[in-house]
């Protein structure tokens, strides 16, 4: 599975945030900033964080995905 975070950064558009805006509102890293950039994976304490700050739920920031293995698999 692929984690994407596309959603997050459609809700940011749509809540006029900025990355930079979410990080310090959040209080997380920048490399923690840097791994959702890079549609890598973080800890719940931090997509916790995040939906705290968003009024969200996770559902709302992010989905999984199959991988492209996974999917010719099948």
């Amino acid at each position: 599975m692929e984690v994407s975070y596309k959603k997050l950064w459609k809700l940011l558009i749509d809540k006029d945030m900025k990355k930079k805006d979410l990080q310090a509102l959040s209080g997380i890293s920048w490399s923690s900033m840097t791994k959702l950039s890079k549609g890598e994976t973080v800890s719940m304490e931090i997509l916790m964080k995040i939906c705290q700050v968003l009024k969200c739920d996770i559902g709302d920031i992010m989905e999984l995905l199959p991988a492209e293995k996974e999917e010719n698999k099948l």
